[in-house]
């Protein structure tokens, strides 16, 4: 059984964890330099001074398999009602549908608290990320080629976005 809530500042080392394994292994996070438990609460402090949401999934041990979140996607306040989010598992947490049960949760908040649009930064090259936003309605919004640089390879970053409370979003 699987339980989705708002993250703790004790979660932060699990957070840490998972952010860390991401930077030192893969494409999803175009950082090259690991986070620090410093970096990772005032992170967290700032999601909690803007009121943006950080969940955690956690199993029946509590142990902690994911998490989400989203943030502005621009700082400008013509930019208000459009964030942009992310979603990150532990490995042995993947393609069970987790992804899908927190994607659906932070929809479902996001729309609840007026977000207008939410956007996805995905590297071009990752079928499973384009698959999950593709089934919950996300449109393709365009690709910049080249525009991140990891483990000595250029990467395309595709954009991707879901209009929320509107007729629109069709």
């Amino acid at each position: 059984m699987i339980q989705i809530r708002h993250a703790l500042i004790s979660d932060l080392k699990t957070i840490l964890t998972i952010i860390n394994h991401e930077i030192i292994y893969g494409t999803a996070f175009w950082m090259t330099k690991t986070q620090t438990q410093d970096e990772q609460l005032e992170w967290f402090k700032n999601h909690k001074k803007e009121n943006f949401p950080i969940f955690v999934a956690v199993d029946e041990k509590q142990q902690i398999l994911g998490f989400a979140t989203y943030n502005h996607f621009r700082a400008y306040d013509g930019f208000k009602h459009t964030v942009e989010h992310s979603i990150y598992l532990i490995p042995e947490a993947q393609n069970k549908g987790l992804g899908k049960q927190l994607m659906q949760h932070l929809i479902n908040y996001a729309t609840q608290h007026h977000i207008h649009v939410m956007i996805a930064a995905i590297t071009a090259d990752n079928q499973a990320s384009i698959r999950l936003h593709e089934w919950f309605g996300f449109k393709n919004g365009g690709i910049l080629p080249q525009t991140g640089l990891k483990f000595n390879k250029w990467l395309d970053l595709l954009f991707m976005y879901k209009i929320l409370n509107s007729s629109e979003n069709s």
